[in-house]
């Protein structure tokens, strides 16, 4: 591409480029068409899901900010519920505990019933969990095989130079040049696919974990929450009170001087006889 701005810069009378990116994919014919096609499928994909999963985390991550500040204020889980946005992660940790409490009245073991609190916060936690991690896989794919997909392109390139110089029986640049342009360009795709792909699915996966940590955090106030029936709740976010530091009332010390008599000593001399 550079090559023809350079070239349409020059005139009328600079030579027309017959070895740009269009000429090299046309040389290529179906076969590369339908290897840049699939790698661009795979960029708008990667790109999408980073968006999407993005925007997902950082809804999440907003909505803790309210369950931290309002949702332990309420009297009761059911009121702290109906705080929560609908269709949240949150709201559905809460939900599920709900349910698991009202089944939980039922079960006449206490250890039995301890435990099945705990794995119904696990199952919704997983739940969550393993909704955000949709797509990906999708992620890891490209970031996988995109740049084989490119080698792949590269290796008919350099196969359709090789033909070309047994057919043209010399190696000359106008019979080679399309061909191993084609092959680096290829390369170059399906390294421009991968490496954002692998960034965005380390960078998302990070994000997940820290989601997790939040949600297990979370699911463990309320089940102790539950089980000490509302006496246990976390620190409440935004409602320390600095306690201001007592006065301390110092009476200022009554200095009160101890005047101590002085007693005076006569002495009376003794009469003469």
């Amino acid at each position: 591409m550079l090559i023809d701005i350079l070239a349409a810069a020059g005139g009328e009378g600079a030579p027309a480029n017959q070895f740009g990116f269009l000429e090299a994919m046309e040389q290529g014919g179906v076969i590369a068409w339908s290897i840049l096609t699939v790698l661009v499928i795979m960029s708008v994909g990667s790109f999408y899901i980073l968006i999407t999963k993005l925007l997902e985390q950082n809804k999440i991550m907003s909505q803790y900010k309210t369950v931290r500040s309002t949702f332990w204020r309420a009297n009761s889980l059911s009121e702290g519920a109906s705080k929560l946005e609908k269709n949240s992660a949150w709201r559905q940790v809460v939900d599920d505990a709900l349910a698991a409490e009202v089944q939980h009245s039922k079960m006449t073991d206490s250890l039995e019933a301890h435990d099945w609190m705990h794995g119904s916060l696990a199952r919704s936690e997983a739940a969550i969990n393993s909704r955000l991690a949709g797509g990906l896989p999708f992620l890891a794919t490209v970031g996988a095989t995109s740049p084989f997909v490119g080698l792949l392109g590269t290796v008919i390139g350099i196969y359709r130079a090789l033909i070309n110089i047994g057919l043209a029986g010399s190696a000359s640049i106008d019979k080679v040049a399309g061909p191993v342009g084609e092959a680096l360009i290829m390369t170059a795709i399906g390294l421009l696919v991968a490496v954002p792909a692998v960034l965005a699915y380390n960078w998302l996966q990070a994000r997940n974990k820290r989601i997790a940590e939040m949600l297990s955090g979370f699911s463990t106030d309320i089940l102790a929450n539950i089980t000490s029936r509302g006496a246990v709740k976390p620190a409440l976010v935004g409602n320390t009170k600095a306690a201001a530091p007592a006065a301390a009332t110092k009476t200022a010390p009554v200095s009160s001087t101890a005047t101590k008599p002085t007693t005076a000593t006569t002495t009376t001399a003794a009469p003469k006889v």
